[in-house]
């Protein structure tokens, strides 16, 4: 019977447990998006406290396109060295580290005004406000080869695997998503369209890294935005695709950022456990579908839960980010056999200007 605190190997990558720390914004890189010593130390403290692999905070693809201020850069090739510092001490830990890469679109609130932003249509973002400009083909093509070349910079550097992203509101999920995805082009209209740019992506990724390294994806099981959203029969339909074309893993999250808490990936108010791991039935349908290692992230904060959904599900692991923000030696005692909740209430008082840091924390160094 499936243990979380398994032995394993996803897509060939070994880990002590089937814990993986979920991206997420750290805010503690350098503004042009090299490693500082304040990061690495949250990466050393993620390692030290037994999570079985860290997947990193997104890193922009292009050199003029931050999603959020003071993240990795994987741009250039000048960021390798700094970029391989890192996976070396991951390694050095006996964590194995996987880079999360990112090219955000409207999404954002940062230094718009200021840069092109990109978009598969013309459509305000109802959170942001923010009217992308719409993609020409070509621009589809600058975006698809920042991919590639981004995943051979990680390999170059080191890192264990590299993961596409392709949820929560960024340009990759928007061309998913009918509400914002409004083309007439082979890019837009029915599902097999929408992904097309995914599926480019993975394909140009592979002639860069080759077949065998992990490539991955985080992306929706939906992002419950009613009939102009992306559903979770497409969300089975791009797993099995993107099954064919050679992905190692897919990391299941859903929900779209708004003022609407219920539906955001990030839900706040989960301390009962039905409350949490609030993706677990649909991430359960998909990895149903599939033979890849799928990982569901969202909510989960309970070792007695997630033992439950492994007993029951396909599911290969999970995916935690506030908790071990607040808590990242929460795997190690769990595995001691201290279950008792984790440190973290899931407030999302943790993104802050001065870094993605808990406020219990904050509050301490004040």
């Amino acid at each position: 019977m499936k243990n979380i605190f398994d032995n394993v190997s996803l897509a060939g990558i070994s880990m002590k447990n089937r814990l993986v720390r979920s991206a997420t914004w750290e805010n503690m890189a350098t503004e042009d998006g090299h490693l500082t010593d304040r990061l690495l130390a949250v990466y050393e403290k993620l390692a030290q406290g037994g999570v079985g692999a860290i997947i990193t905070g997104y890193a922009h693809i292009l050199e003029e396109e931050q999603p959020a201020p003071r993240m990795l850069s994987v741009h250039d090739d000048r960021h390798i060295p700094g970029l391989k510092r890192l996976t070396d001490r991951m390694h050095e830990l006996n964590t194995p580290i996987i880079m999360q890469a990112c090219y955000g679109g409207s999404q954002t609130d940062y230094n718009v005004g200021e840069r092109l932003i990109w978009g598969p249509s013309a459509v305000e973002n109802p959170t942001f406000g923010v009217t992308p400009t719409p993609m020409t083909k070509a621009d589809i093509e600058t975006v698809v080869t920042a991919y590639a070349h981004a995943a051979r910079r990680a390999k170059e550097a080191g890192f264990d695997g590299f993961q596409i992203h392709g949820a929560h509101g960024y340009l990759l999920s928007q061309f998913l998503t009918p509400y914002f995805n409004r083309r007439t082009d082979e890019y837009g209209g029915p599902i097999e369209n929408r992904v097309r740019i995914i599926m480019e992506t993975l394909k140009a990724i592979r002639t860069q890294v080759g077949d065998s390294y992990p490539v991955f994806i985080k992306m929706h099981c939906s992002d419950f935005m009613d009939e102009a959203g992306f559903t979770l029969e497409e969300s089975i339909y791009v797993a099995r695709e993107l099954e064919k074309h050679g992905i190692s893993g897919i990391e299941l999250s859903g929900g779209h950022i708004s003022s609407d808490w219920s539906t955001s990936p990030m839900r706040k108010g989960i301390i009962q456990e039905e409350h949490q791991s609030y993706f677990r039935n649909e991430a359960e349908e998909i990895a149903a579908t599939v033979s890849v290692p799928v990982l569901m992230t969202g909510g989960n904060r309970s070792a007695d839960l997630l033992t439950d959904i492994l007993h029951i599900t396909n599911l290969f692991g999970f995916g935690l980010a506030r908790t071990l923000h607040s808590e990242p030696s929460l795997p190690s005692r769990w595995q001691s056999g201290d279950l008792s909740r984790p440190r973290c209430v899931s407030c999302n008082q943790c993104w802050h200007e001065d870094g993605n840091v808990c406020v219990l924390d904050r509050q301490e160094h004040a």
